[in-house]
């Protein structure tokens, strides 16, 4: 009868390890100070290939022999941290060294980045294609100035200034006194924009799925015709406007608006669309500062652009 006793005991102590144990939660590690994974011994090859991206996704070109081996040499005397890559990447935007054939690597990302706007706003159009359109938008300002028309004069005119700041677009982001944002919305307030998708219904549909990735509601088309098409006020997105211009300024300026060119750069770097947790922290900063460059720099930096995921 003790044997008994003596192996039920056994059997019910084994049944209490094993349930405490399963019971047991999981150790979570936690890097004192934030300390930044150890990236030492990433093969010289996902190094390279990270440099050859950066400069192709900001500057549109490969590295020369002189670049690459200078920049892989930093970062992997770094260990490639994320403040070798921030480095990096602010250099790429912002110096204004000379670089043969580049002017300077500030100038070939604004470029650049002008470039991926009108791939995605008005088709890619050339540069001399918007010089036609200013051509004409000149021409025809000279000609109502001429026959004494007032009003398609002051027309001409706006429709010429709104194509010249399409076209200064670039300079004036490399220069910083225009945001990502401002230059979203040139890229649609001009008559290029306007012949790609003629009539308001198609500019309506046009500027949502381009900036929105959506189609307008019901609601929302109504509302933006009434401002587009009628120049009378309505309310989109909480906020009131009356006429083309006013629409746009909604538009680009809501959150929907600043979550598009956060999908848009995901879209660009990562090919792939960005899940909700991702939007959300970049998303928050973005609306705060409309930091384009700081935007662009988080997916930039990251170890799955890095390439470093599975290395």
């Amino acid at each position: 009868m003790l044997l008994v006793h003596l192996s039920t005991f056994r059997t019910l102590g084994m049944l209490m390890l094993v349930a405490l144990v399963a019971c047991k939660k999981e150790e979570v590690v936690v890097r004192p100070d934030n300390e930044a994974p150890d990236y030492d011994g990433v093969a010289s090859v996902v190094v390279r290939n990270y440099v050859n991206r950066l400069f192709i996704d900001l500057l549109g070109r490969e590295p020369v022999d002189a670049e690459m081996d200078a920049e892989v040499s930093a970062l992997e005397s770094a260990s490639l941290s994320m403040e070798a890559r921030t480095a990096l990447v602010n250099k790429l935007m912002t110096s204004t060294a000379f670089v043969q054939g580049d002017s300077s690597y500030q100038h070939a990302y604004a470029q650049r980045t002008y470039e991926q706007f009108k791939a995605r706003f008005i088709e890619g159009v050339s540069d001399d294609v918007i010089d036609g359109f200013i051509g004409n938008a000149a021409q025809a300002a000279l000609e109502d100035s001429l026959s004494g028309d007032a009003q398609g004069a002051s027309e001409s005119n706006s429709a010429l200034q709104r194509l010249l700041r399409l076209k200064s677009a670039r300079i004036h982001y490399r220069e910083g006194t225009i945001t990502g944002l401002e230059m979203a919305k040139r890229m649609m307030f001009n008559d290029v924009f306007d012949e790609i998708n003629m009539n308001a219904f198609n500019f309506i549909n046009a500027s949502f799925d381009n900036l929105l990735f959506r189609f307008p509601t019901d609601a929302e088309f109504d509302a933006a015709y009434t401002m587009v098409e009628q120049s009378a006020p309505a309310l989109l997105f909480g906020q009131s406007a009356q006429n083309k211009g006013g629409y746009l300024d909604i538009l680009v300026n809501s959150a929907e608006g600043h979550e598009g060119l956060v999908r848009l750069f995901f879209r660009s770097y990562l090919g792939r669309e960005p899940s909700t947790s991702e939007v959300f922290p970049i998303l928050n900063a973005f609306m705060s500062d409309h930091d384009l460059r700081r935007m662009q720099r988080t997916i930039l930096v990251s170890d799955e652009y890095a390439g470093l995921q599975n290395s």
